[in-house]
Order: C-alpha cells, then structure tokens, then sequence
C-alpha cells in the first residue's frame, strides 16, 4: 500500500492539476511547469497500453525527469489485463497516480474502444479499474465526460459513477461536457457542446465520499477558486498551456504557498540548464522550447520572442545561444502577477 503521507502528499496536489493533452503536455512541457508551480499535479499525455506493452524504446513513452513529482500517467485502454500490466508498469516507473481515460473524443481511440466511447460501457471500466487496483497500489483515477451522444446526462452519468465507485474507484475528474462521437470532430467536441458545471456540483453533493474534480473551459484562477467552493478539485487545460504563466500563481493562490519564480524572465532561466540537459541527451532545441512560445503572451518583445524560436530553434544545431537571443528581446521586469 502507498503510505499515508503520500496519499496526502497527492490529494492535496490534487487540488490543482494541468489536463493531460496530447501533443502538449510532454516531458518537456511539464518539466516546464514545474518551474511555475511546486504544487500542482502533472499529467502526462494519454499512452496507449500497445504503445507500453509493445513499443520500443519504452523511455519514448514512460520517460519523464525527477523534477516532474507530482506526475501521474494517463492510459488510454479498455482491456484489464493489458491496463493492469501498464499500471504496474507505470508504478515501477515512479509514477504517483494511474489515471484511465474516458474522455477523449477522437476517431481513432474509439475504433480502438479508447476514450469517451466508454461511457456507454460502464462494466467494462469497472472491471478495468478493478485489476489496475489490483495490479499497483498508485491511486488508480478516472478522467470521464458528463457523457456522449444522446446519453441522459443525469441518470446515465449517476450509473456510470455509482458502478465504477462500486469498483472502487475514488477519485472522478469530469469534463463538465459531453462528447458527441457523432457529428462533431475531436476539436468541435472541446467547444461546441454546453458546458453543464452544476452537473458536476450535483455529482459532488451526491457523492461526499467521493473526490469529484471539475474540468473544461476554465481559465482564470479566480473560477478556480469559485469552484472549489463546489469540488474538490479543478483541471485546466489549454489555458495553462497557451498561457503557462498562469501556473506561476497557483501555489499562492490555490495552496497558500509562495510562488517559485518571480518574473517571466526568471522562469525562462529556471528552465535555461533544462534544455542544456536535453540537448546534451540529443534533443532538438525546437521539440524544447515549442513549449515556451506563450510564456511572453501580452508582453512588449513577447512576439518577437515567440517568432526568433520558431524561425530559428528547429535549424540544425540550433543551441542555447538561440534561446538566449529570444529571451533578450523581451524587456524584463521584476516582479509581475500571474493571477487572472
């Protein structure tokens, strides 16, 4: 079992948490953001149980840097057995948290029953959930819509959760939307459906016992705040990715705490011996620093920041003097607020 002090050690970085978004939150991304916040819980990209069961190198995959903790792995999966087996996987690899996905809306995952398609199979997710818990003693979480299609979103999404707590499932964080695999594209499906938030409330108000997280459209730290009021904890997405200076108030204003930085530019040369690590390990410095480009938004220099890397970081043997050229072309200031 996970000793006490971790589990409390999680649940309390549970309170914030930066979704899990494929093509986004990569390593790098979130060696990034641990620069902006101590606090918050990481999630990685959705993996496949194929792509660790059978890919090769597995590091491709699983790898991620000390720094990352709190850091939980997202699996995207409906067979027990080969969920399991990532599970104790993803324990022996240090992961703090499993979490299953049954959220993602896209073509691909659902012909591979992966994702929100699962919300019509409640069974099967609990059976999932049921051997990952049985597999590693992480917290194995569930990261689910309100529901899709034509679902009723109050006694479809009430079987869902009550059957994979049944499991024992105990922690839910639900995209406050439904997904419609029919008629919307995987981009339609993150903005066209109504957000439905007092749902999620109800859910908590019904299920005390319950962690009930809340994700899906917002963008400040202000309706983080109202929400937790409601939840137990908020998920944001691509606002903490196309803004990430956002992260740089959370572990004030969510925890209590102190912020780790104190100015963009202080943030930036955090990360500066992050990516000489990287580079010395035979990354790109594009693959890199892509995931700064929104780090200067609304800043005077901010676009040409943003453009000196994308025009110059992706050439060969691009270094840090390419960084470090972008960063001069920003005029820094001492201290600046990320609360919103």
């Amino acid at each position: 079992m996970i000793e006490k002090s971790a589990q409390d050690s999680l649940a309390r970085a549970r309170r914030f948490s930066v979704a899990p978004m494929m093509d986004w939150t990569t390593r790098d991304y979130r060696a990034f953001a641990r620069t902006l916040t101590r606090e918050a819980l990481l999630y990685t990209e959705m993996v496949t149980t194929g792509a660790i069961l059978h890919g090769s190198p597995r590091e491709r995959f699983l790898g991620y840097s000390d720094v990352e903790h709190p850091v939980a792995l997202q699996l995207g999966g409906s067979d027990p057995a080969a969920l399991a087996e990532c599970a104790a996987i993803a324990e022996a690899w240090g992961y703090d948290e499993v979490n299953l996905n049954v959220g993602c809306p896209s073509d691909r995952v659902q012909n591979n029953l992966i994702g929100a398609c699962l919300m019509e199979h409640p069974d099967k997710v609990a059976a999932a959930v049921s051997a990952m818990q049985a597999a590693a003693s992480i917290p194995v979480t569930v990261k689910c819509r309100i529901g899709i299609d034509d679902q009723d979103e109050d006694a479809d999404l009430a079987r869902f959760i009550e059957r994979v707590a049944d499991a024992g499932c105990e922690v839910f964080i639900v995209h406050a939307r439904k997904a419609w695999l029919e008629g919307l594209s995987p981009k339609e499906n993150r903005d066209v459906p109504p957000l439905n938030y007092p749902r999620v409330h109800r859910l908590k108000a019904q299920h005390p016992d319950l962690h009930i997280g809340i994700n899906g459209g917002i963008k400040t730290l202000d309706e983080c705040r109202a929400q937790l009021d409601l939840v137990d904890s908020v998920m944001i997405g691509r606002e903490a990715y196309q803004n990430p200076w956002l992260l740089a108030d959370v572990d004030a204003a969510i925890y209590g705490g102190v912020s780790p930085v104190r100015s963009r530019h202080a943030a930036a040369r955090a990360f500066r011996p992050y990516i000489a690590e990287r580079l010395t390990a035979g990354a790109k410095l594009n693959h890199v620093t892509r995931h700064l480009l929104g780090l200067f938004q609304g800043c005077p220099g901010g676009r040409q920041f943003r453009r000196h890397l994308s025009e110059n970081a992706h050439r060969a043997g691009a270094g840090l003097e390419v960084f470090d050229e972008a960063l001069a072309k920003v005029r820094e200031l001492d201290t600046e607020s990320a609360v919103a």
